[in-house]
C-alpha cells in the first residue's frame, strides 16, 4: 500500500533539511493559494484578471504557478487582489527562535 500524501509529508519534514526549505518557501506557495482563491471567488478566469490589468494570461499563470521561480513586487500582488476586488494586508509574524 501506497503511504497517503500526510504520511510522505511527516516523513520528509522529520529530515531538518527539508523541514527548513519548505518553511521557507511556505510563504510564497501560501500567496499564490491566495491569489487563485481570491480569483476565483470575484468569478474571474486568468484572461479576465489579466486584460483587467493589461498583461498576457501567461503571467498571470506564471504569477499563480506554485513552481514559479518569479518572486512578484508588491505593487503587482496589490494590483492583482485589486483587480479581484480585494486589498492586502501584510502582517509581520515573530519567528521561533531555535
Amino acid at each position: 500500500m501506497r503511504p497517503s500524501l500526510k504520511d510522505f509529508k511527516e516523513k520528509a519534514l522529520a529530515n531538518s533539511e527539508v523541514a527548513q526549505e519548505y518553511n521557507r518557501l511556505s510563504a510564497a506557495y501560501d500567496l499564490r493559494k491566495q491569489l487563485i482563491k481570491i480569483r476565483k471567488e470575484a468569478g474571474l478566469t486568468q484572461e479576465e484578471i489579466a486584460e483587467i490589468l493589461h498583461t498576457r494570461k501567461s503571467n498571470i499563470s506564471r504569477l499563480e504557478n506554485v513552481h514559479s521561480k518569479i518572486s512578484p513586487t508588491l505593487s503587482t500582488i496589490e494590483a492583482y487582489a485589486n483587480a479581484a476586488g480585494y486589498k492586502i494586508e501584510v502582517k509581520f509574524i515573530p519567528q521561533a527562535r531555535q
